[in-house]
């Protein structure tokens, strides 16, 4: 890589992916050199950890460059950055997304300037989804069309690193999907932090569903749309319907879940209880029988007993979820949750053992469930590719690149299909 271009470093999900590709253009445009940026996340403390010992040894490896944070870590804990002495600036989201702020740093303003440029992301009312239109693989392309959350889960910080909800609006996604499926792209994906509220600030508060069905009726050359992680109980009719008619509409949902009981869906502050979600799995793979689950499941929320702990871990059987991300419970300063009384480190791990061992076994039924099945598989590299339902599947010979191949599901492997072409 040229000395002088700048070093991106990603942490976290897929919208600081997306931002970094727009930031990447931004700062290109701008004529920034010798540059370290780190994009951090601010999900859980063990995410703050690991983007201090990401940026300490970042700035082993460029000693001469500007090291500049940003992101969601640097959003919510600006002081925490500010004083670590690797690190020549911090700016916030809002400012990350803004051409100012780059031409800034091209003319090498950091040293007479504040080390710290983060504003109040609460007063944003704006997405930045017309910086770029996406970013991917050869093979799928995210789509930002929402950005920031309007609830407040007493374990999450993320509505102080991200602000309040705002949509891009639907004309302004149609066209950049449009761009990408010109492009040669197979597939694209809807991401924003709370996808489900898209649309509640726009005119006539349209819903998720809504610009689901006007992409797939406006862009019908898109061979495959997927939807990331959504708020079950914020499903809308369309999206429902969507869901039921439209098979290009991948059959694939994560839920944001979080846990398994009522009461700590109380304390969390969740909007579901129990049955409700498993009510919403039962009709989704009723409108759609091949439909697969992801899920994010909370270890060791403060109060939990063994007895909530069972509930969330009967959750993966009882909704039949296939794809866990398992997070083990960790105090955010600043949430109400990191006063509830909490739970021994030790239990939490040993309780974030079990729930990912129940995943895995999940994936293990997924997986043997399809022998002898034909799939339509995305290529991603020449020999491997995900089905519909987002399974890795690996081939022995090579495939085209970015090209739905029809395959057969011979076995399976280290948590992967085994296919060959049909």
């Amino acid at each position: 890589m040229d000395r002088r271009a700048p070093v991106f470093h990603t942490l976290g999900c897929r919208l600081n992916a997306y931002e970094t590709e727009a930031m990447r253009e931004l700062s290109a445009a701008a004529g920034v050199e010798d540059a370290v940026i780190v994009n951090t996340c601010a999900v859980t403390a063990e995410a703050v950890r690991k983007a201090r010992q990401e940026i300490r040894k970042l700035r082993r490896a460029h000693p001469n460059a500007r090291l500049i944070v940003t992101g969601c870590a640097a959003q919510t804990e600006p002081g925490t950055f500010r004083d670590m002495g690797e690190v020549d600036l911090v700016i916030g989201n809002t400012e990350k997304m803004q051409p100012g702020t780059w031409t800034g740093i091209a003319a090498d303003f950091i040293g007479d300037t504040e080390k710290v440029q983060v504003d109040d992301i609460m007063s944003v009312t704006e997405t930045a989804g017309h910086l770029i239109d996406g970013f991917g693989t050869r093979s799928r392309a995210y789509v930002q069309v929402q950005n920031g959350c309007d609830h407040r889960c007493t374990f999450c910080i993320i509505p102080f690193g991200r602000g309040n909800s705002r949509s891009v609006p639907a004309g302004v996604v149609v066209d950049q999907i449009r761009r990408l499926v010109d492009r040669g792209y197979n597939e694209v994906v809807l991401t924003g932090v709370d996808l489900t509220s898209w649309g509640g600030d726009l005119p006539g508060t349209p819903r998720l569903g809504d610009l689901v069905m006007r992409i797939l009726r406006l862009v019908p050359d898109l061979p495959r749309l997927r939807i990331s992680s959504i708020d079950s109980i914020e499903a809308d009719d369309n999206l429902m319907l969507a869901i039921a008619t439209e098979p290009r509409l991948m059959p694939h949902l994560h839920l944001s879940l979080q846990h398994g009981h009522d009461l700590i869906l109380k304390r969390m502050k969740r909007r579901h209880l129990r049955d409700e979600a498993i009510a919403f799995c039962e009709e989704a793979r009723r409108l759609r029988p091949d439909m697969t689950f992801g899920a994010d499941i909370i270890a060791g929320f403060p109060t939990e007993t063994e007895d909530h702990f069972a509930a969330s871990l009967s959750l993966v059987a009882a909704c039949d979820l296939t794809w866990l991300h398992v997070f083990p419970y960790s105090p955010r300063p600043g949430t109400p949750a990191a006063k509830m009384p909490p739970v021994d480190g030790a239990v939490i791990k040993d309780r974030a053992r079990r729930l990912r061992e129940a995943g895995q076994q999940a994936v293990a039924w997924h997986l043997s469930a399809q022998l002898g099945r034909t799939h339509a598989v995305l290529m991603e590299t020449p020999r491997m590719g995900r089905t519909a339902q987002f399974a890795e599947a690996v081939f022995d010979t090579d495939q085209p690149e970015g090209r739905i191949v029809e395959a057969v599901i011979t076995g399976q492997r280290d948590g992967q299909l085994l296919a060959r072409t049909a």
